[in-house]
């Protein structure tokens, strides 16, 4: 093969620039048998670094469960596919955008949306909600206000501009995220069951297709900047962002979907992480095929640019596709219809190598299989976390004044309303929105009666603490959330962000979070059928917190009998499910009211877990609850305050002592009933072993009561939703 003159040359520095380690360069080239050009070399580091490759995740990603009786497609693809009956299948899954968001916050997040976007529809579905997960530093950090304006201006404005509806998601702020924030952005879309699209190529000769919009310099190396850690130049990376256009994203949804029902599809990829690289190598490498480009034929927005730029270069919505040779001209015509660019630059061979040419020349010739499934996997060093003391509640002071800590707990970083946020979000757009943020779970109509209900949640803490338990109660509380609504968990999306794997201590928090995961997952039977794994979140050594997203999908058959927080009648019993707690290891409490940040998470039982979430179901699709509400951060009193606020209504609660008002225990929830029909639950729960109590009543005065110490409704709402609105405005 021939090699153009003006390309650089390989020096040591030039490959540690390209993210490879000497051994893994070494490696490359015995696969070649010679030295690689200056385009294999960038297409090798796109291909193996941790971003694309997985190779510090692999092995313990597959001890995680995938299968089930609804899962139609698992991990492996674009999005993960769940049968949810009727001839219908739901599409999700959840992706980081976390680097591309502390360098550019505004176009980092907007690119993150997309990405999701195009995973979902490039599988044949149409998105129907999108959901997020956002972490900043902490709020007094000189970054934070910029990167969170900026982070909530990217989400709403491109899922606003493209036109689906954000329903759910978290907000959290903590100072291990001053260096490196964190976005997740996940997406769920409705299908066919029977019209999946796979991204696996198949036959030999047939054209490769380039579909969107034209390709520039914007994403060069951003998979290859999102497998580092960060330094203090991180400013200097912002050419490494790509730029987005939900505009043309809405046109490319739509030609997709009239292309795919044209029948011309055998094979589609999105032009994700590492761009044309990427989406080549992986439809070839699975369909045992080898791909041949010429990328003089590729649509390029920019003059002069080189084979190297146009192999990395991650510019936003853009596909791959392998097309039935007689559907060419239909399916050109579709394209140019929603002014999108179309264009043939390649084709399918039967040579299992990977060949780029450009002006002439052979730039990349390649073994398609050892680039693309065939990476490098490590089994890293990895040490068990050491587990804490717990913290016994007799250690844990007694505030002197009960009102002015419940003001400071509603009113603080992590327990304040997202009002601010959620509010620069289109929530319902399609009009197919059921129950919008600010509840336990968002909920989308997908028929007359049938719904899906989406949760994303982690206590980063308490995975600090514990992986093991913490990534146990990630996957606890997500199924709370969706059972806390009425649905029937069905499936998980993770995005398990983590700091550098190559230090033994990081490795063990991830071996021992996914075990954690895994075992809650095989308990609820709750597979995982997508992900995304998010390595090397850290800068200058300092690693975030240890946070595994889970992002929950549940079904919910008759979406008007869905419950939700807030109080609703004057006279309710407002009962406890689950018992008094006593956990205060890592409460919020704790940290607001002691700074302190120590102890051992709350242990989580999943029997127990699946026992409690089975019969709150069960008194949701019966209407016998008339306001439900999962108790998690902030224990039961925030959990009292947030349903009071949200309908407008006080409460009256036993005098309880700091530690029942303020432990985190799993497995509870606070619901409200008819008093009339109290004692027939809290009976119907003991016969099945559940403890249920009534504890208190819905009121028509305006404040929150435990035994003599009352708050005025007014001064809750003003520290729950005034905090975060004064942040923004420079006032915390």
């Amino acid at each position: 093969m021939s090699s153009a003159k003006t390309e650089p040359k390989i020096t040591p520095d030039v490959v540690k620039a390209h993210g490879l380690k000497p051994d893994e360069y070494d490696h490359f080239v015995k696969l070649l048998g010679r030295e690689p050009s200056f385009t294999e070399l960038g297409i090798c580091s796109a291909m193996w670094n941790e971003h694309c490759s997985y190779k510090s995740s692999k092995k313990w990603l597959r001890q995680l469960p995938t299968k089930g009786p609804r899962v139609i497609q698992g991990p492996g693809e674009n999005a993960g596919v769940v049968d949810v009956g009727d001839g219908q299948a739901i599409i999700f899954k959840m992706e980081s955008h976390n680097h591309p968001s502390f360098i550019e916050p505004y176009q980092g997040a907007t690119t993150g949306v997309g990405g999701i976007l195009r995973d979902v529809f490039t599988m044949g579905a149409r998105p129907i909600a999108a959901v997020n997960a956002l972490r900043f530093g902490a709020p007094d950090h000189p970054r934070t206000r910029h990167l969170v304006g900026g982070v909530v201006a990217g989400v709403g404005g491109y899922g606003n501009s493209f036109g689906v509806p954000t329903v759910a998601g978290e907000v959290n702020f903590h100072a291990r995220y001053n260096g490196n924030i964190l976005v997740n952005a996940m997406a769920v879309g409705i299908a066919d069951a029977d019209k999946i699209f796979y991204s696996k190529a198949e036959g030999v000769g047939l054209p490769v297709v380039y579909l969107g919009a034209k390709t520039g310099r914007d994403g060069i190396h951003g998979a290859t900047m999102a497998s580092a850690e960060f330094d203090d130049k991180a400013e200097e990376k912002r050419p490494t962002v790509q730029v987005g256009d939900p505009f043309t994203e809405k046109c490319l949804l739509e030609a997709c979907l009239e292309l795919m029902a044209s029948g011309a599809v055998i094979a589609i990829q999105d032009m994700g992480a590492a761009g044309l690289t990427c989406s080549a190598v992986e439809m070839g490498a699975k369909g045992d095929l080898g791909i041949e480009l010429d990328l003089d034929k590729v649509p390029c927005r920019e003059t002069h640019m080189t084979a190297y730029e146009m192999m990395l270069s991650e510019s936003q919505e853009r596909m791959l596709m392998v097309l039935r040779p007689e559907k060419e001209k239909e399916a050109e015509a579709i394209f140019r219809k929603w002014g999108l660019d179309f264009a043939i630059v390649g084709k399918t061979t039967d040579t299992l190598r990977f060949v780029i040419k450009h002006q002439g020349e052979v730039k990349a010739d390649l073994p398609i299989k050892a680039m693309g499934d065939e990476a490098p996997e490590y089994d890293r060093p990895w040490v068990e976390p050491k587990k804490p003391a717990h913290v016994k509640p007799d250690d844990v002071p007694a505030p002197n004044d009960l009102s002015a800590v419940i003001l400071k707990i509603v009113g603080s970083p992590d327990m304040a309303s997202r009002r601010w946020v959620w509010e620069q979000y289109d929530s319902l757009i399609g009009s197919n929105t059921a129950q919008i943020p600010g509840g336990d779970a968002g909920v989308v109509r997908i028929s007359d009666k049938k719904a899906i209900a989406v949760s994303s949640d982690v206590t980063p803490r308490y995975v600090e603490a514990d992986p093991f338990e913490g990534g146990k109660q990630a996957v606890a509380e997500c199924w709370r959330n969706l059972c806390a609504v009425g649905a029937e968990p069905i499936a998980v999306t993770d995005n398990l962000n983590f700091g550098n794997p190559e230090r033994p201590e990081i490795m063990g928090q991830f071996v021992f979070a996914l075990k954690g995961i895994g075992e809650a997952c095989r308990a609820l039977d709750f597979p995982i059928v997508s992900g995304n794994v998010s390595l090397y979140n850290e800068t200058n050594g300092q690693a975030i917190l240890p946070t595994p997203t889970i992002g929950g999908v549940g079904l919910i058959r008759d979406w008007t009998r869905m419950a939700t927080v807030r109080f609703k009648n004057e006279g309710d019993a407002i009962l406890l499910l689950g018992g008094h707690g006593n956990h205060m290891g890592q409460t919020i409490y704790m940290r607001e009211v002691h700074g302190r940040e120590d102890g051992a998470p709350p242990p989580v039982d999943l029997a127990r877990e699946r026992r409690h979430g089975d019969f709150v179901r069960d008194l949701i699709n019966n209407q016998a609850v008339t306001a439900v509400h999962d108790i998690s951060d902030g224990g039961l009193v925030s959990a009292v305050i947030e349903m009071a606020l949200a309908g407008n209504l006080g409460a009256t609660i036993d005098a309880m002592d700091h530690v029942k008002l303020y432990a985190e225990d799993q497995s509870r929830y606070v619901m409200t009933c008819p008093a009339i029909e109290a004692a027939k639950i809290i009976t119907q729960a003991h016969v099945k072993g559940i403890d249920v109590i009534r504890i208190g009543t819905v009121t028509g005065e305006q404040s929150v009561r435990t035994g003599s110490t009352a708050v005025a409704l007014a001064a809750l709402r003003d520290a729950h939703e005034g905090w975060l609105p004064r942040l923004m405005q420079g006032g915390v």
